[in-house]
């Protein structure tokens, strides 16, 4: 039956913190599909091991069976990370099927109000008919967490354009599709860099924008900030440093007490007039291009 909610996950090194991420949107979803390297491999070709007890989770919690488990091959020798990574997407979301709105998620994303973003999904269920001709990408934003310290986490002081969900798997960089995007008001927490050293080394090793980042002086400035001193530093993006100007600092000792605290707070308001204006430039974008295409 086309229309579904099919939210997918791409499962590697940091397959733990899908016990954060998937309670937040396992009961909306028709289906929530983990794509999982039969030969447990990462996109750089290192070895991952996912352990038995993952598994026994996964069971344990799939109260509704709504869980289905999709391995094949996705590291390819000789292809670049980001090259394993489109292809994966692009694998699992023929697997989720066309003809329903195909989300995408990571590990490290914990969405705020899931069911609000269902219903938006839902009143644009036109967009799934042909949706090969009508391409878009459905948007919300998230907050990126930097490092955790004592007594909470630094957090980036920004909230960044988080694509979600697609009608159709046209992915060109990761997850982005290059093509109009519509906006909604719906936030995630985003557990980006806060984890351990040897966890974040992993990611940036791993990761499909692995070959665009300098390593060395990332971790040197992540390794210097503290609750003491971050107001010091500027610059902390992972490829344009000044993308995430400056970090600001949220207390919580657990992941409920942070999302509670977030919640609490004025970082996740999304104004309605900035959702217009972003939405009304998407639409005049693509309408202007669509207009140049059919002129020449």
């Amino acid at each position: 039956m086309a229309g579904k909610i099919q939210v997918g996950y791409l499962v590697s090194y940091d397959y733990e913190l899908l016990k954060n991420s998937i309670p937040t949107i396992y009961s909306e979803a028709d289906n929530v599909f983990l794509a999982i390297d039969s030969n447990r491999k990462t996109w750089k070709g290192q070895d991952i091991e996912i352990k038995d007890d993952f598994f026994k989770w996964i069971k344990d919690f799939d109260t509704q069976n709504k869980i289905v488990i999709f391995e094949e091959e996705f590291y390819i020798s000789g292809f670049t990370a980001m090259e394993c990574e489109i292809r994966e997407r692009k694998m699992l979301a023929h697997k989720m099927g066309i003809g329903n709105w195909l989300i995408q998620l990571d590990s490290d994303e914990y969405f705020y109000d899931f069911s609000k973003f269902v219903s938006f999904l839902k009143r644009k269920n036109s967009l799934l008919v042909n949706p090969e001709n009508k391409i878009v990408q459905i948007c919300g934003f998230k907050i990126n967490l930097y490092k955790y310290v004592d007594e909470g986490v630094l957090f980036v002081d920004k909230l960044d354009k988080f694509m979600i969900a697609t009608n159709y798997p046209n992915y060109k960089i990761g997850r982005h599709a290059k093509c109009r995007s519509i906006y909604t008001d719906s936030v995630a927490l985003h557990d980006c860099l806060s984890r351990s050293r040897e966890d974040l080394v992993q990611k940036i090793e791993n990761w499909g924008h692995n070959e665009e980042i300098n390593k060395s002086e990332f971790m040197q400035k992540w390794d210097s900030v503290s609750n003491s001193n971050y107001k010091q530093f500027q610059g902390f993006f992972y490829l344009d440093p000044m993308h995430w100007k400056s970090l600001e600092f949220m207390k919580g000792n657990s992941l409920k007490e942070l999302l509670d605290n977030f919640k609490s707070s004025n970082k996740i308001h999304i104004g309605k007039f900035f959702l217009i204006r972003k939405n009304f430039g998407q639409w005049f974008k693509f309408l202007t291009k669509k207009k140049i295409k059919a002129d020449s």
